[in-house]
């Protein structure tokens, strides 16, 4: 009980982050937001969703991280591979109801989270996938392919591109000392933007990196 309540006493860090970011959000998203957050923290003492274990560190380096990349991904079906606890998947799927955005995770404990999660948010707009990213085969491709720390971008690329439309585009989250060398990726692959993420009350660089499949000649 104490604990959910020092949570709640993050709601206008939430509100004052989500603001310094711009963006304009639909009215129940900040309840959701800090649902989920509560859920989180909850959940990781048993299923060790994420290594940051005080709420006030995972309301920045985990929600406030994912809501930087809210105004630049485009697409209506979204796919985050990888997602371990949600993120940034459960973010945007509160941010896009209009939006589906399916989640995908090969740990079960992390999918049996994600359901969970999914039923007490009423995530109507996204469906939870346990399995490994190489084997999953949508009966549709997505507009975008979506990753947090997944894996270097050209692993993300090969072991995702089944996944994608032909015009889509992958999302990768990077933070900047990650730093890859981008002109080893596979030729067919075109990198659109890297785009610099400032994340409210975390002093630390982050980017979003938009690639394409280059057509085919």
């Amino acid at each position: 009980m104490n604990q959910n309540h020092d949570i709640q006493a993050l709601k206008p860090q939430l509100e004052a982050g989500i603001e310094a970011l711009q963006l304009t959000l639909p009215v129940q998203a900040v309840d959701q937001l800090m649902a989920y957050l509560t859920l989180l923290e909850k959940w990781n003492k048993v299923y060790n969703l994420t290594a940051i274990r005080d709420p006030q560190e995972m309301l920045v380096k985990h929600l406030l991280d994912s809501l930087a990349i809210v105004p630049h991904i485009e697409g209506q079906r979204l796919i985050d591979v990888g997602t371990g606890g949600g993120l940034p998947g459960i973010p945007l799927a509160i941010c896009f109801p209009d939006r589906e955005v399916d989640l995908l995770d090969s740990n079960s404990k992390k999918t049996r989270f994600l359901i969970q999660a999914k039923a007490e948010l009423g995530l109507e707009n996204t469906q939870v996938f346990h399995q490994r990213v190489e084997t999953y085969q949508p009966t549709e491709g997505y507009d975008g392919v979506v990753s947090r720390a997944f894996a270097s971008l050209e692993d993300m690329m090969h072991w995702t591109a089944h996944l994608l439309n032909p015009d889509g585009f992958w999302w990768a989250m990077k933070a900047q000392k990650d730093f890859e060398d981008y002109s080893k990726l596979p030729g067919l692959v075109k990198i659109e933007a890297m785009i610099d993420l400032q994340i409210p009350g975390l002093d630390a660089q982050r980017m979003l990196i938009k690639a394409s499949q280059q057509e085919r000649n």
